[in-house]
């Protein structure tokens, strides 16, 4: 029985993106309780870089955030052409 307990070894998550890295345990729990993609620290950071975004006050409101330019060229009121 105890022999059993010693061959237990936890399970490695494989990065999704370079399939040659295993997740750190802590990030695998974070990734996989919020759904997102598993992938390693340094596929995670350029994954990240890929994404544009930028965060916008609305007239009198709260804010919003905004990844297409478009949508923030339709915010300004002032814009005219």
């Amino acid at each position: 029985m105890s022999y059993i307990k010693e061959l237990h070894i936890s399970h490695k998550y494989l990065c999704t993106e370079c399939y040659g890295n295993h997740v750190d345990t802590a990030r695998a729990k974070h990734l996989k309780d919020n759904n997102l993609r598993m992938t390693c620290h340094t596929c995670g950071e350029i994954l990240a870089k890929q994404r544009r975004h930028t965060i916008a006050p609305l007239n009198k409101s709260n804010y919003i955030c905004i990844t297409d330019m478009a949508m923030l060229k339709q915010l300004n009121p002032k814009r005219t052409t």
